[in-house]
């Protein structure tokens, strides 16, 4: 089965649907890391395309945020304005799909969690020793998280030890015999100094993983968000992957 793997798509509607066209189809199933939603203008255009795929999806911060279950004074300005809009623009129909997502969950022998399996919903593996320690909290070879928006695998080479690999773009890197944990990038934020939306696509039979970037036009994001008054500081940033 090949899957594609997707996070943090933050109501960026044009890179989510630049993602789709990347892919070409060439999928069974959409795995998403969670925050679907927050700082982009599209929340209920990206949980309808989403849900027209078959899918399994977690909650991300941002999703709890936005249906009140964490408190946005512990976000930044910016971020707690986005929350707050989007709060009023999210529809019934999408405030109830966000409200049923999962934290964490495991799904073909793959431990799924949008910050960490230690904790789900906040915790950023950044580095190393965040790593390390983590990979005691999931009994799977292989875990799949987002939350920093920057693609990277870290790789337990010793108990408490791990080594943190840079993306290889468009390769397929081979999983077996390995403990990994695995972040594909954000579709909707990317925060490596590359702009362009990130994504995986993870087989399991073959039981490979392949990091991909594809550009978008974030120009058309720019100008919804523009439309809605969000912060100048989320428009400006998209251009840049920070």
């Amino acid at each position: 089965m090949r899957i594609l793997v997707i996070s943090d798509i933050h109501a960026n509607l044009a890179a989510f649907e630049a993602v789709l066209e990347d892919a070409g189809g060439n999928w069974d199933l959409i795995w998403c890391l969670g925050d679907v939603v927050g700082y982009g203008p599209s929340p209920n255009e990206c949980a309808d395309l989403l849900r027209q795929h078959e899918h399994v999806s977690l909650t991300g911060n941002h999703d709890w945020a936005v249906l009140g279950k964490l408190d946005v004074n512990s976000f930044n300005r910016e971020a707690r304005a986005a929350i707050l809009w989007t709060r009023e623009a999210l529809s019934e129909d999408t405030r109830q799909y966000l409200l049923a997502l999962p934290a964490t969950t495991v799904e073909k022998r793959f431990t799924l969690a949008h910050g960490s399996p230690r904790q789900p919903i906040w915790e950023y593996i950044l580095d190393e020793p965040t790593a390390s320690v983590n990979f005691a909290h999931f009994d799977t070879a292989h875990c799949l998280v987002g939350h920093t928006h920057m693609p990277v695998i870290f790789e337990e080479v010793e108990e408490f030890h791990s080594r943190a690999h840079a993306p290889v773009y468009d390769e397929p890197l081979a999983l077996q015999g390995r403990r990994l944990i695995i972040n594909p990038g954000s579709v909707g934020q990317p925060r490596d100094s590359d702009p362009r939306a990130a994504y995986g696509i993870l087989d399991t039979e073959a039981m490979t993983w392949q990091h991909c970037r594809v550009p978008y036009p974030i120009e058309v994001t720019q100008d919804r968000m523009r439309e809605h008054r969000l912060p100048h500081r989320l428009i400006a940033r998209l251009e840049m992957g920070w």
